[in-house]
């Protein structure tokens, strides 16, 4: 078969990565010279412990075991199984931490509970005041301003897939076409459409009431630590923030411990990854509140830092780049994608949130299987 995939975020690459790992062509257009959006304004974590349980769980859990066997072929994903620790400072996030370890799902997600001590023969880099952590060996993470372009090069060598970048779809024509703005045609058996947080134009005349809305986030990152973070960390604001925690401790920390105001004001949590490079990707806020603030704003910075540094036991190195980004979320949060065939073979797959880079490949897989791919 020939597939379109158009949009070349992590999405739309393992839409690509399924269809030629199935044997078929693939020709993959995206409006921007590199994917600009979601998909490298991320933490590149492939975050499984804090999914509900159930089909977001089962999807994450697939998503992770994709991810690590496409890390293998293509090393320059920066793929690796560092798990995560959220750290508890109080007796009423230890009591969440400790109901998670009751979940019947539990082992699937890699709970474990550690002290103090454990921490820190962990993951030494954590010196500041803790009671212990909840660790995820489940999670990993991935290098996302350079992952789309390592499966592309792996896709390159296949002979079967054509990169058409700076080329914007402007409209689909019957079943199994598009037309982009140079005025070329391009004609498959399949159209698969994953245009991220583009959700105007073209997709608004395909699907008028999609029932998906956008999410902004602020982030951060530093220069080198100097040493290593040998897992992702998040704090216990990560409880109020991710599904699998709600329960009666959840409430009760809520009632004992509401969130610093700027903390509630932006809907924030800390998440910290080590990059490559050694510097850390510190976030994120979320605002949900259309039309969005065109700049950044500081407070939320300063709180972050100031959580991080606390954790370290030490400051932060230098910031050296700000952003926001804007991604696509089902409305019904509890779904993992909003997937919908538009017109006949021609499929809008949209919507996973904050999970796009966690739950990318195996909502492709999903995709193909479901289209017969």
């Amino acid at each position: 078969m020939r597939v379109i995939v158009v949009g070349a975020g992590v999405l739309g690459t393992m839409h690509a990565w399924q269809a030629v790992e199935r044997g078929h062509e693939v020709v993959h257009i995206e409006r921007e010279a590199e994917a600009r959006g979601a998909s490298v304004r991320n933490f590149g974590l492939v975050w499984v412990g804090g999914r509900a349980g159930g089909e977001e769980l089962a999807t994450a859990l697939r998503a992770r075991e994709l991810w690590e066997r496409i890390g293998e072929r293509v090393p320059a994903l920066g793929f690796r199984p560092s798990g995560s620790l959220t750290v508890v400072r109080t007796e009423a996030e230890l009591a969440v931490a400790e109901q998670a370890l009751t979940l019947p799902d539990a082992e699937q997600r890699g709970y474990r509970m550690l002290d103090a001590a454990e921490v820190r023969a962990l993951n030494p880099a954590l010196r500041g005041k803790l009671l212990g952590a909840l660790h995820c060996e489940r999670d990993g993470a991935v290098e996302p301003r350079t992952a789309q372009p390592a499966l592309r090069e792996a896709l390159l060598a296949s002979g079967r897939y054509t990169f058409l970048p700076g080329r914007e779809v402007r409209e689909v024509i019957g079943e199994n076409a598009v037309r982009d703005d140079h005025g070329q045609v391009h004609t498959g058996d399949v159209v698969v459409l994953c245009t991220g947080a583009w959700l105007g134009g073209l997709v608004r005349e395909l699907a008028p009431e999609l029932p998906v809305r956008r999410v902004r986030l602020q982030m951060m990152q530093t220069d080198p630590l100097g040493e290593e973070l040998t897992t992702a960390v998040a704090d216990a604001d990560s409880f109020r923030y991710y599904p699998a925690y709600a329960g009666s401790a959840l409430s009760g920390l809520q009632d004992a411990q509401p969130q610093p105001p700027v903390a509630a004001e932006h809907k924030m949590q800390l998440l910290v990854v080590q990059r490559k490079d050694g510097g850390l990707t510190i976030g994120d806020t979320h605002e949900y509140e259309h039309p969005f603030n065109f700049d950044v704003v500081e407070e939320p910075y300063e709180h972050l830092a100031g959580v991080a540094e606390e954790l370290l036991g030490r400051p932060l190195p230098r910031i050296r780049r700000r952003w926001a980004g804007v991604y696509a979320q089902c409305v019904d949060t509890t779904r993992v994608v909003h997937r919908q065939q538009v017109r006949d073979g021609v499929w809008l797959v949209t919507g996973p949130g904050g999970r796009g880079m966690t739950c990318s490949p195996a909502i492709a897989e999903t995709t193909a299987d479901q289209i017969n791919l």
